[in-house]
């Protein structure tokens, strides 16, 4: 009787603990997530032939100290601008703001890369700036210094002009839902408006003004086109060098660990930067972003435009117009079909990464709000961790795997069959498609559980108590209630996925062009006038995402 009952309750105890599909699906989904970055970590483990000894005997120092300068460099340029124009936008009220604050989110949609390409062949020695200054003052090559677009403050300028706005979204909704009776009070006490801003806003804002660091930190480590163009050598062009020009997949993979590491690092130290601190505002108080804002008139409010004003026009306006001019001029010359292909190629693969990442999103979203256990939170922290890697770490662990599969499939068929497969998996639109996945999951996990939680859990409870099950609930309750999530999801994703140049670079089927890839090729053999088409395009699709973030800032009870 005891074994019996024993028995029994063991499976008791199983069944109550047994995951249900929903669990598992999420579960399954993370693993697979998670996969190319296990994939580079075990590479630490293997031998590379003497490569990786070499690599750290060399050149491995400069990556690692220029990835850290150019972070840092970066994060601060950022900083500066994101919290300064954050600061403004929240606590003033002048002429023109209204333009202004969503203005600043424009140079959000301008690729690294591109800002790079349009600053350096306007700069550069033979650009027309330096030509016009030489023949207005008669100077020679020797006769003047003028700054080096191309070294590792010119790429960490260029970084920050398309990287701040993610510090001033985060800034500005810290300092506009902050309570004005704070800094009514700080004013009482003698605190002049500096002194209010650094001993009161600032502390409380600096919760968001870290995580919009820390993005900025993650997405400049990432980046590839804009230090490839520039010259400057880190750790993701190394992944490339060594890769490709000189064929050690092992020794690229080891780079691309420690570019785990510093990732993870900086996650750390966001985490702790950040602590347990929650700042907000008095409930019944009046918010910093209502009537109460402090107007400005005359000079003081033209300083201000101005400086407002400025990372507009240098990070969008200026490289915008630059592009148009030369589209306008010169443009592509494969306009027709052959360009049409580009495009078609960027835009099927946007569209299909969307649909994929919404289904996904969807599924690990309403998965928690069905088991929030603390196994799918970890399944769905696992699935948001590919945002914070680059797009090269992730490119080489999809081909790790990948080709192992292919490389052990043809060995089966050839040995069984006499059948050769070749390769199946690696370079295909699978491996593309599972790139996008992991790369941009969490846009679509955190929009959707945003759109989730705002529906009452009495609306499940409804839908059980007249018989639908987890699927019909979702599919005729939340699905509709979900479109404007889904909408706002999808055309990031969109943005972001047109824009991407690391991982399609890397893992893509053999002769696919996409718009990001003839943009990056034209304007790497210097091209830049037929490269501006391309260039053109993909930032004013962007631009759509902005307006509707802008929108949904403005009116977020709409969203």
């Amino acid at each position: 009787m005891a074994t019996t009952h024993d028995t029994l309750s063991s499976t008791a105890r199983w069944r109550r603990f047994r995951p249900g599909g929903w669990t598992l699906g999420a579960l399954v989904i993370a693993a697979f997530i998670a996969l190319p970055i296990l994939a580079v970590v075990a590479q630490v483990f293997l031998p590379s032939d003497g490569a990786w000894a070499h690599l750290a005997s060399t050149v491995l120092p400069l990556y690692l100290r220029n990835s850290l300068f150019l972070v840092m460099l970066t994060i601060a340029l950022a900083a500066a601008m994101g919290v300064g124009a954050g600061w403004l936008i929240a606590g003033f009220e002048f002429r023109g703001r209204g333009v202004l604050q969503w203005a600043l989110m424009l140079p959000m949609t301008m690729p690294g890369y591109v800002i790079a390409y349009v600053y350096y062949e306007t700069f550069t020695f033979a650009g027309p700036v330096q030509s016009a200054l030489r023949a207005l003052f008669g100077w020679g090559r020797r006769d003047y210094w003028f700054p080096d677009i191309a070294s590792l403050p010119g790429a960490a300028i260029m970084l920050a002009l398309v990287l701040y706005p993610y510090v001033y979204l985060l800034a500005r909704a810290a300092f506009a839902t902050q309570s004005l009776h704070l800094i009514e009070a700080a004013r009482a006490l003698g605190q002049s408006a500096r002194g209010a801003f650094f001993r009161v806003a600032l502390p409380m804002a600096r919760p968001a003004i870290v995580a919009g660091c820390a993005f900025v930190g993650m997405e400049t480590l990432a980046d590839f086109g804009t230090v490839q163009h520039l010259g400057v050598q880190t750790l993701t062009s190394g992944i490339f060098r060594t890769w490709f020009a000189r064929g050690e997949p092992v020794a690229a993979a080891q780079i691309a660990a420690l570019l785990i590491g510093l990732v993870g690092v900086a996650l750390v130290l966001e985490r702790l930067l950040r602590g347990s601190r929650r700042y907000v505002g008095d409930p019944g108080g009046q918010s910093a972003s209502a009537a109460a804002r402090r107007p400005l008139t005359g000079w003081r409010a033209a300083i201000v435009m101005g400086l407002c004003a400025f990372p507009i026009v240098a990070g969008f306006v200026f490289p915008f117009a630059d592009l148009a001019r030369r589209a306008f001029l010169v443009g592509d010359p494969m306009w027709g079909p052959r360009f049409y292909a580009f495009a078609g190629n960027s835009l099927m693969l946007a569209a299909l990464a969307a649909l994929v990442l919404l289904t996904l999103g969807v599924f690990l979203a309403y998965a928690r709000r069905l088991d929030g256990g603390p196994a799918v939170r970890g399944a769905l922290g696992v699935a948001g961790i590919g945002y914070a890697m680059p797009g090269a770490v992730i490119a080489v662990g999809i081909l790790l795997p990948l080709s192992w599969v292919d490389r052990s499939l043809d060995a089966w068929m050839r040995e069984t069959f006499d059948i050769s497969t070749g390769l199946l998996l690696t370079g295909s639109y699978f491996g593309l498609i599972f790139a996008y996945a992991v790369r941009f999951l969490a846009i679509s996990l955190n929009t959707i559980e945003a759109s989730l939680q705002r529906t009452p859990p009495s609306l499940d409870e409804a839908a059980r108590g007249l018989g639908s099950g987890p699927a019909r609930t979702l599919a005729t309750v939340h699905f509709p209630l979900l479109r404007g999530g889904l909408l706002s999801a999808a055309i990031f994703i969109f943005a972001d996925v047109l824009k991407e140049l690391p991982a399609t670079l890397i893992v893509r089927p053999f002769n696919l062009d996409t718009l990001a890839i003839r943009t990056y090729r034209l304007a790497s053999d210097g091209r830049l006038d037929e490269a501006s088409t391309s260039a053109m395009l993909i930032v004013a699709i962007g631009i759509i995402p902005v307006i509707l973030l802008s929108r949904a800032m403005d009116n977020p009870s709409a969203h």
